[in-house]
């Protein structure tokens, strides 16, 4: 719709740009004007503002400023049309394209809110889209917002904002990720969120040392500091760099490539009898270790026993191949 109507507005442009030539030209050719004077009696007759011509007018030139007034109407008529309609259109396409992201974000729930969608936030976008994660993202870049607003949801504002945070459906959401710059604006974002959403689990991008507590306190189940991982990440490649170029080989990216999963140990136990890592025998039926297990208490257990007990509500994180790990979701329905 808005292509058509942006064509029309073209074609309104040149018929003007047509009428002023076909003027000027007109009185220059009858009236003998020079193109000063035919571009003044061109710009008074279609404006009809009502000025005294240069000299009087013969009859041919009568006749001829006839025709002009008289198109110049129409096709003037014609693009004061097209260019209202084209303003109108743009603000029903616009309200109707924010209708369709609110029925949206409305029917989505234990969905991820990311807010700040520069570099880190891009990144986090980037990973949930890989793992088809629902997420919504708030920004205030009205120009970011168009560049990405075909993929990804968004809603305009500022995320320190309680109304802004409710439009993303923060009441249902179950992660928040906040990854503005700002220290100072993280920790607003963090204590609105928290209060919106008490069960929320928060993870919160901090820049100062001096932040990690209060980012905390304020409410952030994590806080991650990008400049300090990336610096732990480059000093460890030189002290131990194959170890850390193994590391950077598990892929996390996708589900057609990743080499690390995190399984609730429901989807094992729902299909089959299994009291301990042993009885699951993972690395037997689909090739995949398991490398770490997380109690319901949170304590994380490093390359577990096999005697280990599985209690509900705990996970098991598992290493393998792509190949490998798409045999274990298909085995056991996962995901």
């Amino acid at each position: 719709m808005i292509r058509l109507l942006r064509s029309k507005i073209v074609l309104a442009l040149s018929l003007m740009v047509l009428v002023l030539l076909f003027g000027v030209v007109g009185y220059r050719l009858i009236s003998d004007y020079t193109w000063i004077e035919a571009l003044y009696m061109t710009i008074i007759t279609v404006t009809t503002v009502g000025f005294s011509e240069v000299r009087p007018l013969d009859a041919e030139a009568k006749i001829f400023t006839v025709i002009l007034i008289v198109t110049s109407v129409f096709i003037f008529a014609f693009a004061i049309s097209v260019v209202t309609e084209y303003i109108l259109g743009r603000s029903s396409l616009e309200l109707l394209k924010k209708k369709k992201v609110r029925k949206q974000i409305e029917s989505l729930s234990k969905h991820v809110v990311v807010c700040g969608f520069g570099r880190n936030g891009m990144q986090a976008a980037e990973k949930l889209m890989a793992y088809n994660k629902p997420f919504v993202v708030i920004e205030r870049d009205k120009e970011v917002i168009e560049r990405y607003e075909n993929e990804i949801l968004f809603v305009e504002g500022d995320a320190n904002e309680d109304d802004i945070l409710l439009q993303a459906g923060i009441e249902k959401a179950q992660y928040l990720i906040t990854a503005v710059p700002d220290d100072a604006a993280n920790l607003f974002i963090v204590l609105s969120a928290r209060q919106l959403n008490k069960q929320l689990f928060i993870i919160s991008r901090a820049s100062q040392v001096t932040s990690l507590k209060k980012l905390e306190f304020a409410g952030a189940d994590k806080v991650i500091m990008p400049d300090k991982i990336g610096g732990d990440h480059m000093a460890s490649l030189v002290v131990m760099p194959d170890l850390i170029t193994f590391m950077d080989k598990l892929s996390v990216e996708g589900e057609h490539t990743t080499n690390l999963e995190e399984v609730e140990i429901e989807e094992f136990t729902n299909q089959i009898d299994c009291s301990s890592i042993r009885d699951l025998d993972l690395r037997r039926k689909t090739g995949c270790t398991i490398i770490g297990y997380i109690a319901p208490d949170g304590e994380y257990i490093i390359n577990p026993e096999a005697d280990v007990v599985l209690q509900p509500k705990s996970k098991v994180i598992v290493l393998g191949r792509p190949e490998q790990i798409r045999k274990l979701n298909q085995m056991f329905r996962i995901g």
